[in-house]
């Protein structure tokens, strides 16, 4: 994956550049986590479908990786995982209550992950096996672009409660992913709306990868490379491009 220098102007990255170039994280975010980064990949061109055969190896090796991972331990034992812990309660989030995305996932992993769609076992067995929250969501269903902000409170955010659809609001100060319809993803990375889910008709996705000091710029680079990997082998024609935006912020989308 190439990325322009960030003294030059950004090369021409396909219809996603735009997207990727409007997205940002809000000065109020970094100033809760200095050392947060959030590496966004689109995806365009995916092969949407129920889990299958290829789906299901990608998770079962993401599995023993994860296994590998804990060694016995609980995940917030992790340094990766225990960063979240952290940047959860600076917030006012009660992680044990609300875990963030990659401590319920890996909390889950002895008894086997829940086996969705194609798409959303690629993301969740990166998630487990490189310890780092994975969020993915329809690009079609997109209102603006993404940006992480600390909640005013009166934001929507539509749900489910008892089977029928509802709508939430974040809490003041919460930290929220959101577009210009409402809430994409509350609490950081704990819970993602109906409105932007994949489904088995998603063929362009934005995944959300974040990472905190433990993981590390490479952590998430590394992450990515995988995410990719496994994406385009279950979809060929798949295209991504992608932009990092934290502390080794290039300022620029990269694209391949």
């Amino acid at each position: 994956m190439t990325t322009p220098s960030a003294s030059g102007p950004p090369g021409p990255v396909g219809p996603a550049g735009p997207w990727l170039a409007a997205a940002y994280v809000a000065a109020e975010v970094r100033a809760l986590r200095p050392d947060y980064a959030a590496l966004l990949v689109v995806a365009e061109g995916l092969r949407p479908g129920p889990s299958d055969e290829a789906s299901d190896a990608l998770l079962a090796a993401a599995e023993k990786r994860a296994l590998g991972h804990l060694a016995g331990a609980q995940p917030e034992e992790l340094p990766q995982v225990a960063d979240w812990w952290a940047a959860f309660r600076g917030f006012g989030a009660k992680p044990q209550r609300t875990r963030p995305s990659v401590a319920a996932l890996l909390r889950r992993v002895a008894a086997g992950l829940p086996r969705i769609d194609r798409i959303t076992d690629a993301y969740n067995a990166v998630s487990v096996a490189c310890l780092l929250p994975v969020g993915g969501e329809d690009l079609a269903c997109y209102a603006g672009a993404a940006r992480l902000v600390r909640a005013a409170g009166d934001e929507d955010f539509d749900t489910a409660a008892a089977g029928q659809p509802a709508i939430e609001h974040p809490g003041p100060g919460e930290v929220i992913w959101r577009d210009d319809r409402g809430v994409t993803c509350r609490r950081w990375n704990w819970r993602q709306c109906v409105r932007t889910r994949i489904t088995l008709a998603t063929t362009s996705a934005v995944f959300v990868l974040d990472g905190l000091a433990a993981l590390g710029v490479s952590g998430l680079r590394a992450a990515e490379a995988e995410l990719t990997d496994s994406l385009a082998r279950l979809s060929p024609d798949a295209r991504f491009a992608s932009r990092l935006i934290g502390p080794a912020e290039g300022g620029c989308p990269g694209s391949r």
